[in-house]
């Protein structure tokens, strides 16, 4: 955050120009070869390093440069009083070229529109807002080249750290750079998005002494040495200290080393201690107050103090602690305001909190969170309306704000009503992969007494946290037994929920113990007959002999219902669960369109995945490639580990089939170690598959052959009851030129009683391929015919193996 009035030279003072930015010729020459070549392609960076090391350093020369090269630049820089405010960095960031709006579609102009408060329309889901600011970003690059700058990320909003990721992803064919500063200790979603790491490290020896002796020349000997031990090469300490160092004279000596930034904190509390109380009780206002206007902090503070005036500004600035004008008040650094917040006693802070909430009777939701940080005991009717300003903000797309809200509504409920608060924000923090927040709300929830419904809803986001797949009865069980419960008090909703994570974990891992019990606790919920969450679970579930009931009700869904992308995806997995894979293909593009333009990434990596092998088993790789590729970025992306997998082996096959099987491989054997440990059958299955068929394009039957009895072994971790048909034909393939004929003839003959009840075409067109292949030569060319004149849903690639296997039976 930038100085409004510069320091007094004798306090340490700002750099000579002459001196430059110190000790970071490396990182400089990074960023400016980013902007040598931004005409060519956008490229990001990440800025990382500890407190005071110099990002906003390094952040300023850039944009300095960037101007000299005739680059626009835009800024935006986080704060924690700003961290609860959706969409406020992004705001900040965009206000230079919000002119340019107009430009845009209508459905995104609406986005930002709605996202920055412009207009009273509930916010939309942040993919859309986050696709219309790209797109406005770009609009305006194709103008004049774009540098972003986005300091202090850690304390920006999450929902603008959700779009600058999208950004982030997306700005290679644009002349962009964007570079980010985020303080060592914070995680970030920005840090997955592929950008080049400037870490800054602390100055050495040389360009330590440079840089103090630039800001405090006049330093006696010892104190030099002294400082410069201290500060440790960290430039911020090598600026500040000597601004305290007569304060800290006495500590310095006694040889205590304290943590960096506890060191620095210190030197900015000490600054502060010596201020009028006037002018103290306006720095606490400032730094507590979640804007920087100048008229709301004085106001709070008169309450507080009746004599203070804009006047009491002034030693704060002259120090060098703040930068004031007529309309804002800025911290010189965060350090400050943390340092002055820290130090304060609690009274003075709530007292601080009471102030501005009596000033903000304007502003009813920035009122409300000052009541309630200035609230110590519970208070109901407070935590009433932060739960009513939080499902607010949910319909509004500020899930952040919305799970904060909650949270501190918990804080203010009594401990008998705590538990729905607390779960609820537990599931709002689960949607943004919140995961350290997930596991410290569901913890405290375990210490309260909770209602049945609640312990229903505890249990359905234990196991959406760690989805399970081992589907062993002891895990299952107790996910129907929270569904029943969840029925019997009234919610129908989550008691699918549960009931579908119990379908889901048997499903992955072919085990049927609990069948009953499933599908017991479902009819008894009482939804319609075909709602397409019932007819998932049934999917998930079903037998071989419930095959055919469950797809003929899949299949009568009515086509004009295809706007619910959520009741698409549903129904596409009950299909591509029981190997009807176009019908599958249907049903997940139509979820595909809708939720790419609604933003649900966690539900759109899933249907891409499942689309990559639909495609896969229906022949079209070229439609699979860029599914699988997508797919596995968004769920790594969105934590979805055995997702992800899934899309690496969709991958591997593909690349198999194509010749390059060094890098089938290593896909596969990723994929395995997350697979294999954790129970998933389904997808081991295919693991198993891909470095068959990729043996058999090389000719290696008998790899082929071991590889594919897995899948057909009931006992292997590789069989599952609704992709051992794969193995089918693959297996019958291989047995001919190693001549185990007889002994594939017999597999064969076993699965007659199950192809006769399980009505998929894959596996319908598997058997059939097999059967020609094993045939003795008197029925052969009747079966070769029979199977390329049937369904070949495989498409040219089945019907291409069927030929040339009939041709090599004709010339024997």
């Amino acid at each position: 955050m930038s100085t409004l009035r510069p320091l007094a030279k004798s306090a340490g003072g700002t750099l000579p120009s002459d001196v430059g930015l110190v000790g970071r010729d490396r990182e400089l020459a990074i960023v400016d070869s980013m902007l040598a070549s931004i005409s060519e392609h956008g490229s990001s960076a990440i800025i990382r390093g500890e407190p005071g090391i110099g990002k906003s350093a390094v952040l300023v020369e850039t944009g300095r440069r960037a101007a000299v090269r005739g680059i626009r630049v835009l800024k935006t820089a986080g704060s924690q009083a700003e961290a609860n405010l959706p969409f406020a960095g992004l705001h900040q960031l965009l206000r230079p070229v919000l002119g340019g709006l107009d430009s845009l579609p209508a459905a995104h102009r609406q986005a930002l529109r709605a996202a920055f408060g412009l207009i009273d329309v509930a916010a939309p889901d942040i993919f859309r807002t986050a696709l219309a600011a790209l797109e406005l970003i770009a609009e305006s690059a194709a103008q004049a080249p774009l540098l972003l700058i986005a300091e202090d990320a850690h304390w920006l909003d999450r929902a603008t750290v959700d779009v600058l990721a999208f950004v982030a992803r997306r700005l290679h064919s644009d002349p962009i750079v964007l570079v980010i500063a985020i303080r060592d200790g914070y995680e970030s979603v920005l840090e997955d998005v592929g950008s080049v790491e400037l870490r800054l490290e602390r100055l050495d020896d040389t360009n330590a002494a440079r840089l103090l002796d630039a800001h405090a020349p006049d330093l006696s000997r010892a104190l030099r040495g002294r400082l410069l031990a201290e500060a440790a090469g960290n430039p911020l300490a090598l600026v500040e200290l000597p601004i305290a160092a007569r304060d800290l004279e006495s500590s310095l000596t006694v040889g205590i080393r304290l943590p960096l930034t506890t060191r620095l904190e210190q030197a900015f509390a000490m600054r502060a201690s010596e201020l009028p109380n006037r002018t103290r009780t306006l720095l606490l206002v400032a730094a507590i107050n979640d804007s920087d206007a100048v008229g709301e902090t004085l106001a709070a503070a008169a309450i507080l103090d009746d004599a203070v005036t804009i006047n009491d500004f002034t030693p704060a600035a002259s120090a060098g602690l703040i930068g004031v004008d007529d309309t804002t008040v800025r911290f010189r650094h965060p350090l400050v305001a943390s340092s002055i917040h820290h130090e304060a006693p609690v009274a003075q802070r709530l007292a601080a909190h009471a102030a501005l909430a009596a000033v903000l009777g304007d502003q009813s939701d920035r009122q409300l969170w000052h009541r309630a940080a200035s609230s110590v005991g519970p208070d109901e009717e407070i935590a009433g309306q932060l739960e009513e300003a939080a499902s607010r903000a949910e319909r509004r797309g500020a899930l952040g704000a919305a799970a904060t809200g909650l949270e501190r509504a918990a804080r203010l409920t009594t401990p008998g009503k705590q538990g729905p608060r607390l779960l609820r924000a537990a599931t709002l923090a689960l949607e943004l992969g919140k995961r350290d927040n997930v596991e410290r709300l569901i913890r405290e929830a375990k210490l309260l007494e909770l209602s049945p419904l609640d312990l229903a809803r505890l249990a359905w986001i234990v196991e959406t946290l760690d989805p399970g797949i081992t589907g062993d009865r002891e895990d299952v069980l107790p996910l129907i037994l929270a569904a029943e419960s969840a029925a019997d008090h009234g919610d129908p909703d989550l008691a699918l929920s549960l009931l579908s994570a119990a379908a889901a974990n048997s499903f992955w891992a072919n085990r049927d113990e609990a069948h009953d019990e499933i599908l017991s606790a479902t009819e008894r919920v009482g939804v319609r007959p075909n709602d397409p969450r019932l007819l998932s679970i049934l999917a998930y579930a079903a037998l071989p002999d419930e095959v055919a009931m469950v797809i003929e009700r899949v299949a009568r869904w009515p086509a004009d219902r295809y706007h619910d992308a959520l009741s698409m995806q549903l129904l596409g997995t009950a299909a591509f669960s029981l190997g009807f894979h176009s019908l599958a293909g249907r049903f997940l593009t139509a979820s595909i369109d809708t939720m790419r333009d609604q933003g649900r990434l966690v539900q759109l990596a899933q249907s891409l995945v499942m689309r990559a092998w639909s495609e896969i088993n229906l022949g079209r790789w070229t439609v699979a490639a860029p599914d699988a590729e997508e797919g596995a970025r968004l769920a790594h992306e969105t934590a979805q580990p055995i997702w992800e997998a899934g899309a690496h082996v969709a991958q591997a096959f593909l690349l198999g089939m194509r010749g390059d099987e060094q890098a089938a491989e290593e896909l596969v054997a990723r994929a395995e170690k997350v697979v294999v440990p954790a129970g998933g059958r389904a997808v081991v299955a295919v693991v198993q598959l891909t470095r068959a068929m990729t043996a058999l394009a090389y000719g290696r039957y008998d790899d082929a052959y071991s590889e594919l009895q897995r899948m057909l072994d009931p006992a292997d971790l590789a069989h599952h009851r609704m992709n051992f048909y794969w193995a089918v034909a693959n297996l019958a393939e291989a047995a001919v030129p190693l001549g185990r004929i007889r002994e594939v003839r017999a597999i064969v003959e076993q699965l007659e009683p199950r192809a006769a009840q399980t009505p998929s075409p894959v596996f319908q067109q598997a058997m059939r391929h097999g059967h020609a292949l094993l045939a003795n030569d008197d029925t052969a060319e009747g079966l070769f015919r029979a199977a390329l004149d049937g369904d070949l849903v495989g498409g040219p690639f089945e019907r291409a193996r069927l030929q040339v296997a009939y041709g090599v039976w004709l010339r024997r």
